[in-house]
């Protein structure tokens, strides 16, 4: 009788309730997306002293703002008075306080209280302990990273350690120099799906030849079914021989990034910072995904192309560049809405199972129920 190892072998997946149960989402929005560094955005979004954005990490509102000595402050969007929501825009500029339109508290950019109508004498004594309550807040490669846990590792230990496992060292990226780059083109996409499908759909490739034809024109080995995140630490897919750019239909990309090596010019090297965030390499460009779950069954992506400075200012043309990723998005985003479908299903009872292409999607699945679970 025939014998397969582990290798060979199709592996259960996560139960379907890891994808419709609202408890479990609730769950790993507490013990995952509100303990680990998240993908916040970028520092351009706040250029200047002053500026913020306002964004949602594991379900709470978080204030981002550039300070008076150039750096960044992160704080719950929550006014210590009344629990009023301070910000409702999304993005705008505070000048020198962040003033609670309910009783007019005001706060400094990072944070401090400044002001209390009537209470000057009375608030004295306790400015500190009625700060806005900040958060941790890390600007690298060109990002926003904020943790909302105060006992949390450092994103070096986090952020750095995945980027490094998956480049083979943490300073490769640095050639990419993602804090010099621009954002060209944003795109915001609503998903009815889990935000757990996205990640595993962006982390395999076993779909590529079904649902990317225009991806798999440009990057012929993934035909195979082998993502480059499968291809060991280091590892990146590359551009076909016949294919002169990273484009929707192949025609010659963009000036390449000048830093970039040349062996890594006509590469693509994608990875996933658990738990959501995913940053493309290509020679001329940088794709950033930024994820927010919503719910159990919707999820919010934000997708940004970055381009030198150079590159935009000279008028050159991104519209192929970007319809490539933007249809690949649209097309896996498909898949997922379909893979959520099927999980809602209370009558379906078999289990799902990885292929051994998929195998490395068990990492991921450990990190989840070791979080969740413990």
């Amino acid at each position: 009788m025939a014998t397969f190892s582990e290798a060979d072998r199709l592996l259960p997946t996560l139960d379907r309730h890891w994808y419709v149960d609202p408890a479990i989402f609730a769950a790993e929005q507490e013990r995952i997306f509100a303990r680990r560094w998240i993908l916040a955005g970028r520092g351009s979004d706040v250029p200047a002293p002053g500026d913020y954005v306002t964004v949602e990490i594991a379900g709470e509102s978080v204030i981002v703002m550039r300070t008076a000595d150039g750096g960044l402050s992160a704080m719950l969007n929550i006014c210590r008075h009344r629990g009023a929501r301070i910000l409702l825009e999304e993005r705008g500029s505070c000048g020198r306080t962040i003033r609670c339109p309910y009783h007019a508290w005001s706060y400094s950019p990072d944070g401090e209280l400044v002001g209390a109508p009537n209470l000057r004498d009375w608030v004295g004594d306790s400015r500190h302990e009625l700060s806005l309550q900040r958060l941790s807040v890390r600007e690298r490669y060109g990002c926003v990273w904020v943790n909302l846990d105060p006992g949390a590792a450092s994103s070096e230990d986090d952020v750095e350690v995945q980027i490094a496992a998956r480049l083979g060292a943490a300073d490769r990226i640095d050639a990419w120099e993602l804090d010099r780059l621009r954002t060209g083109r944003s795109i915001v996409y609503e998903i009815a799906a889990n935000w757990k499908l996205i990640v595993e759909n962006f982390m395999e490739c076993y779909h590529c030849t079904t649902i990317h034809p225009e991806l798999v024109a440009v990057i012929p080995e993934f035909r195979s079914g082998i993502a480059s995140q499968a291809g060991g630490s280091g590892y990146g897919s590359a551009i076909g021989d016949k294919v002169d750019g990273f484009t929707v239909d192949g025609r010659a990309g963009l000036e390449p990034l000048p830093l970039v090596p040349e062996d890594d010019r006509r590469r693509y090297f994608g990875m996933t910072i658990v738990p959501g965030a995913f940053i493309n390499l290509l020679g001329d460009h940088v794709i950033v995904h930024r994820l927010i779950p919503k719910a159990v069954d919707h999820t919010t992506l934000v997708c940004e192309w970055l381009f030198p400075p150079e590159t935009l200012d000279s008028g050159a043309d991104i519209e192929p560049t970007v319809e490539l990723f933007d249809r690949v998005n649209q097309q896996d985003f498909d898949a997922c809405e379909r893979c959520q479908l099927g999980a809602a299903s209370r009558a379906y009872a078999h289990e799902n199972v990885l292929v051994p292409l998929e195998h490395h999607l068990l990492g991921f699945y450990d990190q989840v129920r070791a979080a969740v679970e413990a």
